[in-house]
């Protein structure tokens, strides 16, 4: 039913927190013009608790709602979000009363910073650069969770025939230019975005760097969010020295190498992180 979570829930000790079924805030991304992620942040009104304060748009989840419609739906009633333009990426518990009560955050992105509405809970909605939120006078719970729902840059390289051959039996070994043409551009499309890392961490993927071997070197790519790295010899090669020069750069941020090549991953920095080939498709489907 529609408004059944307005209410409070009550731990064993007795603090109290907002939601009968608990609550849901939505953390939306979006990319600058620059490519740097911005943040959807709401201006709580004074009235509300801790006002005055930043945070996510958020509220009580209703009984028959998961955690991300919720967090869609608040976002939609409180920043006037078009629910059609979000692309949920993850969902995390960051907060909760013994009892049973949680807070979820809900990680998602759009492909723009979108347009915003105040209803009577926000004085004011704001995209905010990333490495900025930080800064902010957040709400406690959210200043709490940030650190581990934040951003980190990614160095992506992709070991692009692998990738292919992880894809199936398509036929792309008949044109191989072709095929790497079309994967190249299918990753263009879902550029920016939000991942997960294997540690648990969030990066931020601008661009894919592609290094091309062979025939596919003839492939045509023309989107600044896929970098080609062409070259004569082996790709594994390639890939191993672009990796190490990642490693000893003073901010390196974090480099992460799709490949299933057991070889090539041997080879790779101990701070290089390896994603296997279906990490990756699976941002096609």
């Amino acid at each position: 039913m529609r408004g059944d979570g307005d209410g409070w829930a009550v731990g064993p000790d007795g603090e109290k927190r907002w939601g009968r079924h608990g609550a849901a805030g939505l953390l939306l991304r979006a990319p600058l013009p620059d490519g740097r992620p911005a943040v959807l942040l709401q201006h709580r009104a004074a009235w509300s608790h801790q006002g005055g304060t930043w945070a996510l748009p958020g509220g009580a989840r209703d009984s028959h709602e998961s955690t991300v419609d919720a967090a869609v739906r608040e976002a939609h009633e409180e920043a006037g979000i078009d629910v059609a333009a979000v692309t949920v990426r993850a969902e995390r518990v960051t907060s909760g009363l013994p009892g049973g009560w949680t807070y979820t955050t809900v990680v998602a992105d759009a492909a723009e910073t979108l347009g915003t509405s105040l209803n009577q809970e926000s004085t004011e909605l704001r995209w905010v650069p990333e490495p900025e939120v930080g800064e902010m006078p957040l709400h406690s719970g959210f200043a709490e969770a940030w650190p581990a729902l934040r951003t980190w840059p990614v160095r992506m390289l992709l070991d692009t025939a692998n990738v292919l051959g992880a894809s199936g039996p398509t036929g792309w070994w008949r044109d191989r230019p072709g095929a790497t043409s079309a994967l190249l551009a299918d990753l263009a499309a879902v550029l920016p975005r939000t991942v997960e890392l294997p540690d648990g961490a969030f990066g931020w993927v601008s661009e894919v760097e592609a290094v091309l071997e062979g025939r596919a070197r003839d492939a045509v790519i023309d989107d600044a969010r896929i970098p080609v790295h062409t070259t004569d010899g082996s790709g594994d090669d390639e890939l191993a020295r672009l990796a190490a020069a990642t490693a000893t750069a003073v901010d390196p941020g974090v480099t992460v190498v799709v490949t299933a090549d057991r070889g090539l991953r041997a080879r790779l920095p101990d701070s290089t992180i390896a994603l296997s080939p279906s990490t990756v498709l699976s941002w096609l489907r």
